[in-house]
């Protein structure tokens, strides 16, 4: 007895409330065989296809008027090769799900964000990342994946099997088919030390390079209309966990972090004057701590506070000046801003559309809380960050487009060109990829 769902029609709607769509049909497959039928049934019906995860992009990446396919029985561990060093996992699992089920079993991914509420498939297929030194995103730490393409097939590929398909589909923005399952690499679980430290913005600006070189995962958080930034320094212990204080932690990640930051965004938004206040009492409140833990538990932080958000990734060498050409941006107009600016950086990797491919990168992203009018900020950080060659997050709020796109990336047409054979009736396409890729 089959146990794919279909849903009647209805809205879907994205996490932040960006995006809505409106699709024919909503399938939840069991299996892959389900899921596979589900791309032949599309396309004999001429409806487009697209698969969904938790809706954490904020663009419209996954949207469609088509077929929407919902994973959420595409879950759990597939196999785990210790000798090898990886595991094979279900598209449509959670992040949370896949770093707590193999700490379990003593592994752990090698980096990974700060949130873990989205699928793999999802996170990857976006270039979702974190910060480090020498280890890049998470779809950096694929070694395999299974790809469901338009033609009904499965197609698996890895550095040794359709190698072409590999180094572009780890982020394939789900215009070269549905993934089912990826392998990713894992290691023995390891302790990691974080240490937050409030900074002077002068300070960490000119000590940035310093600060990348010393620590393994290196971060900081500018608070606009103030000098003030917390800086994280994220590295490998020896020594035994030694997690926050279950009060302590309370106070920082969930009231401070939380609850305390929703009520200042809400009057913010309501009464604009007030941000340059509570900016300054914000970036005071949290102080200096040392803590020590697996690594999910020091990666990634709860995120409650709903926001939409815009990042670009520039050459690492060029971030600090485009930051500083931020601030000064904000400080010369009328825009209240109350999210702090995000800094992190990647090493270059070697994945076609991964906005590190071939060269060393760091990130600026800026986030405004969910209902505050965003496109007058967003659109004068994004023509700094243009300006220096930016490539902005693909599930992340950008204005560019295939022609900015295809200057920014050098393997841009190697990309394009292998989905023009994998899907050339753009079964997997929709109005972003459209504007994106090009058709």
């Amino acid at each position: 007895m089959t146990r794919n769902r279909t849903t009647a029609t209805r809205t879907w709607r994205n996490w932040a409330g960006t995006v809505t769509a409106r699709p024919a049909r909503v399938v939840s497959p069991a299996s892959v065989e389900e899921l596979t039928e589900t791309v032949r049934r599309a396309a004999e019906d001429g409806l487009r296809v697209k698969a969904v995860g938790t809706g954490h992009s904020f663009t419209a990446a996954a949207a469609t008027d088509g077929v929407l396919i919902r994973p959420d029985l595409l879950t759990g561990i597939r196999e785990t090769d210790r000798a090898a060093g990886t595991v094979t996992v279900a598209a449509g699992t959670p992040l949370k799900r896949l770093n707590t089920a193999l700490a379990r079993e003593g592994l752990s991914l090698t980096n990974m964000g700060d949130i873990m509420e989205q699928t793999v498939a999802g996170a990857t297929s976006t270039g979702t990342h974190g910060t480090g030194r020498d280890s890049a995103s998470i779809a950096a730490q694929i070694r395999a994946l299974d790809l469901v393409t338009a033609d009904g097939s499965l197609l698996r590929c890895s550095a040794e099997e359709n190698p072409e398909v590999f180094a572009a589909a780890r982020i394939g923005l789900g215009a070269l088919g549905v993934v089912t399952a990826v392998t990713l690499a894992v290691e023995p679980v390891f302790l990691l030390t974080a240490r937050e430290e409030p900074m002077a913005f002068d300070r960490v600006t000119a000590e940035f390079d310093q600060h990348v070189a010393e620590n393994e995962h290196f971060e900081f958080y500018w608070f606009p209309h103030t000098g003030n930034c917390n800086t994280k320094r994220n590295n490998r212990s020896a020594g035994i966990a030694a997690p926050p204080g279950r009060l302590s932690g309370w106070i920082d990640d969930e009231l401070l972090s939380n609850g305390a930051f929703q009520a200042a965004c809400s009057l913010g938004r309501a009464v604009p004057a007030t941000i340059p206040a509570l900016a300054r009492i914000s970036s005071r409140a949290l102080s200096a701590r040392t803590y020590t833990d697996i690594p999910y538990k020091v990666f990634t932080s709860p995120r409650r506070v709903r926001f939409v958000e815009m990042e670009y990734a520039l050459p690492r060498e060029a971030a600090i000046g485009a930051l500083r050409e931020v601030k000064a941006m904000i400080e010369r107009s009328p825009l209240r801003v109350s999210f702090p600016v995000e800094i992190r950086t990647a090493p270059a990797d070697d994945i076609a559309l991964s906005t590190a491919s071939g060269r060393e990168s760091a990130y600026i992203a800026v986030h405004l809380y969910r209902g505050t009018p965003y496109r007058s900020y967003f659109t004068a950080v994004e023509r700094i960050m243009t300006a220096h060659g930016g490539r902005p997050h693909w599930g992340k709020i950008h204005t560019r487009d295939a022609a900015y796109l295809s200057g920014v990336y050098p393997r841009f047409g190697e990309f394009t060109a292998l989905r023009d054979r994998l899907d050339p009736e753009r079964l997997f396409g929709n109005d972003y990829l459209r504007r994106v890729l090009g058709d």
